[in-house]
């Protein structure tokens, strides 16, 4: 399914965890809409996606974000790309690779820097895998204000390791990595930067780094 180029850019468009109607997604892929609609029946019929529809429209996203990890890692192994000509495309690259979202959680520098932190912390564990430790949990409630104990419920993982296309390196996903993103929004330590997945880090955000994690945000320039 993901062979196709005009699939694959659905998929990777899908990332930012919104569900697009096809009309956009043809525009993204260059492509006609009959096309689109044809690429979209078989990404749903495969169960890569899934649709939804309000009154006249029809929307689709990925499936779930094990589907999203999937679509991540994979980009991760691909040949690195040449470097994009032009300003805007240079522009829209570099912001990318600085900060980005992958479904619902953090990736680029911005991602891989707060994971590495969170480790060298002991709020997550890569001795057995990859998991989030028991003071972890406890940060996320004192510092997040999750409640981790929910998480028991589900079937979601808590911590999950997902390869960082642009770094080729390691950023956290799961229920952990979904809350740190959350909360990143909501407190307005991070802001979208126009309707693509690319993020960009606040002063208060910076500080928040500094605070929560020992982080410094200059590093991540």
């Amino acid at each position: 399914m993901l062979a196709d180029p005009t699939r694959a850019t659905f998929c990777v468009a899908l990332l930012d965890g919104r569900a697009w109607t096809a009309s956009e997604l043809a525009r993204v892929a260059g492509v006609s809409a009959p096309t689109a609609t044809g690429h979209l029946h078989r990404l749903v019929d495969s169960g890569l996606c899934t649709e939804r529809r309000q009154g006249r429209h029809r929307y689709v996203q990925l499936a779930d974000p094990e589907t999203a990890a999937l679509i991540e890692s994979l980009a991760g192994h691909f040949p690195a790309a040449a470097a994009p000509t032009g300003l805007r495309a240079s522009t829209a690259s570099a912001a990318l690779a600085r900060g980005r979202t992958c479904y619902d959680h953090l990736a680029g520098r911005l991602g891989v820097a707060v994971t590495d932190a969170m480790t060298g912390r002991g709020l997550i564990d890569r001795d057995a895998g990859f998991a989030l430790s028991d003071k972890g949990r406890d940060w996320m409630t004192a510092e997040l204000g999750v409640d981790t104990a929910a998480w028991s419920t589900g079937r979601r993982p808590a911590a999950k390791e997902c390869l960082d296309w642009t770094e080729r390196r390691s950023h956290l996903a799961g229920l952990a990595g979904a809350a740190v993103c959350a909360r990143f929004l909501e407190a307005g330590w991070i802001r979208r930067i126009g309707s693509t997945r690319a993020v960009r880090l606040t002063g208060p955000g910076a500080e928040a780094l500094e605070r929560l994690l020992d982080l410094d945000a200059a590093a991540l320039e």
